[in-house]
């Protein structure tokens, strides 16, 4: 199985969707300060980016879930990835929603999924895992049989990993934090010092500042 890791991780930064910026740290959601923003649906308006990381989860899952019978994408932004795979594998496809619909059938899952059905996972970015592992829930609810999750990106924390782990859910990532820093370094998208203040941000992401 060919690793993709380093290559998906220069093209996140080619791309632009992933952005380091330790200077000008950007403010997510939850108000947390970040050197780091991730936006992976940016990958899609780039057919050949697109293509390599369809391909990075097709080899993954060939090798590891060559039972799988059915690839649920999590809302939004791995339903597009997530469809790209199950076509290249000619395989059923569902996605899970954030929440249920308020409207109509109420629907939290789109499309067939019967019970005991052999399924993967589909995820864009993992942080701390919370939305992601709810989406396995769902799905373990319509007694699918939930083989494991993949998605393109992960920052690594150790709570979301943790958190895998007590939902027993097996998790696979096309590249990571660790490849990201190292590909940034190589292209000279930033120096030592922000190399130092972005893995210190990994380590205590609640404590960390810019400087």
């Amino acid at each position: 199985m060919k690793n993709y890791k380093l290559q998906v991780a220069r093209l996140l930064l080619q791309s632009k969707a992933i952005k380091l910026n330790t200077a000008t740290p950007f403010t997510w959601a939850s108000g947390l300060k970040s050197p780091i923003y991730c936006d992976n649906r940016k990958t899609l308006s780039y057919p050949e980016i697109r293509d390599v990381i369809k391909e990075a989860f097709v080899s993954n899952l060939q090798e590891m879930y060559p039972n799988a019978e059915l690839i649920a994408g999590v809302a939004t932004g791995a339903i597009a990835q997530g469809a790209l795979v199950a076509d290249a594998l000619n395989l059923p496809f569902a996605y899970v929603r954030s929440s249920a619909k308020s409207h109509g059938l109420t629907n939290l899952i789109e499309g067939d999924v019967q019970p005991g059905k052999k399924v993967v996972v589909i995820e864009d970015l993992i942080s701390t895992g919370g939305s992601s592992l709810k989406a396995v829930e769902a799905l373990r609810n319509t007694a699918a049989e939930v083989l494991g999750m993949g998605a393109i990106f992960t920052y690594g924390f150790k709570s979301a990993q943790d958190s895998f782990e007590k939902a027993n859910c097996k998790l696979f990532t096309i590249t990571d934090y660790n490849n990201l820093l190292h590909e940034a370094l190589a292209i000279n998208y930033i120096n030592q010092n922000e190399l130092t203040q972005l893995e210190a941000w990994r380590k205590a992401p609640e404590l960390w500042h810019s400087t």
